[in-house]
């Protein structure tokens, strides 16, 4: 049998193998349907306990209150830079937005085509090495929202808390860190996340909407950008990614069954240790990218002395079971995403192997 590789890869990326087994187990003929969820229907009762279970164990995961809607729609965390705009822009037509990389300018771009959008913060000209202190933040407290990004897959920085932002809703794209810990929903107003970073295959996007925010979606709206619509039909307006819901139920439970996400934080904390240690106690053979009390726990991003030894040890790591190292091919350097699925002996393996390719070159 092939063995796995360990996968560094930003997204998609690992997910858990109890997970992949789990799936494999059920792929031609999931219990009690005589088929695969990839034929079954959506408006079936099998389907229908699957999203429900898994909206139930993120409740649970998440603490999440009532007054909320759990989503899972489809067109990733981008369609959502539309979407948000489009829904809670108004009546005021302005929002705030904190940029600390490539995706929250994204989120800015779209935004601008509903309303005035104002860059509360932005660390662009320290070239997103950094996440912006709450003294930082020009707020306007008329605004509709803040919009900010929880975690900076291409940078390498995270936020460690929400920032700080009055009576004003709170609204975050935590596509790449989502699950990594115990967060307080009751702080925003609305969450979203593409799964295929941290917490399933790539095609469904998970919304988690206060129901006060739904007051601001217009009926003007084409009827699939409008979160009503969603709501109402409890996310089966259209057909739904069903497998995708199915294995993002899996991961669910797998975080459930392996202490939640107390536990899994603890997990996340211990792995980026060890691979910080290693870069910060390598003579600056390795250098980290990011401020330390910014850096992510998610995506560890780092350069070598020369581009010449970062192709090498691309290129070596690959040899040697490592793959998806590569930087973003908008910065370059390396990269290594250790999401929750990663395993803290992956880490182990490759601090070793960081350690021979120094000694050797």
């Amino acid at each position: 049998m092939e063995k796995r590789v360990y996968n560094f890869n930003a997204g998609p990326a690992v997910l858990p193998e109890d997970v992949l087994k789990q799936a494999q187990k059920d792929f031609m003929i999931y219990p009690g349907a005589g088929m695969s969820v990839m034929e079954m229907s959506h408006r079936s009762k099998e389907f229908d306990k699957i999203i429900n279970e898994a909206k139930a164990d993120l409740k649970t995961l998440l603490e999440i209150p009532d007054n909320y809607h759990i989503l899972f729609l489809q067109g990733g965390a981008t369609l959502q830079f539309s979407m948000v705009p489009l829904n809670l822009m108004p009546p005021a037509n302005k929002a705030d937005y904190i940029v600390t990389g490539s995706w929250s300018k994204k989120a800015v771009k779209e935004a601008k085509r509903v309303g005035s959008v104002n860059i509360a913060a932005s660390t662009e000209d320290d070239s997103f090495t950094r996440i912006p202190k709450q003294d930082e933040l020009k707020l306007d407290p008329e605004a509709s929202y803040v919009h900010f990004t929880s975690n900076n897959t291409i940078f390498g920085t995270e936020f460690k808390t929400e920032p700080e932002v009055g009576n004003v809703p709170l609204v975050c794209d935590t596509s790449s860190d989502m699950l990594h810990k115990k967060i307080d929903v009751s702080k925003y107003a609305l969450i979203y996340a593409g799964a295929q970073k941290n917490m399933g295959p790539s095609g469904v996007t998970l919304v988690i909407i206060r129901n006060d925010m739904l007051s601001r979606s217009s009926d003007e709206l084409h009827t699939y950008l409008n979160y009503t619509t969603h709501t109402a039909k409890a996310s089966l307006y259209n057909t739904p990614n069903t497998w995708g819901i199915y294995m993002i139920g899996l991961v669910y439970k797998w975080l459930l069954n392996n202490g939640g996400l107390d536990a899994m934080y603890k997990r996340n904390l211990e792995k980026a240790g060890i691979l910080y240690d290693a870069i910060d106690n390598s003579d600056g053979y390795y250098r980290g990218t990011v401020n330390k009390e910014d850096r992510s726990l998610m995506n560890v991003t780092f350069r070598m002395p020369n581009e010449d030894l970062e192709k090498k040890f691309i290129a070596e790591a690959a040899e040697n079971g490592f793959v998806g190292v590569k930087g973003h091919r908008s910065v370059g350097g390396l990269r290594a995403s250790i999401y929750n699925a990663f395993p803290v002996e992956g880490v182990n393996a490759f601090v070793d192997f960081m350690d021979k390719f120094k000694k050797n070159n």
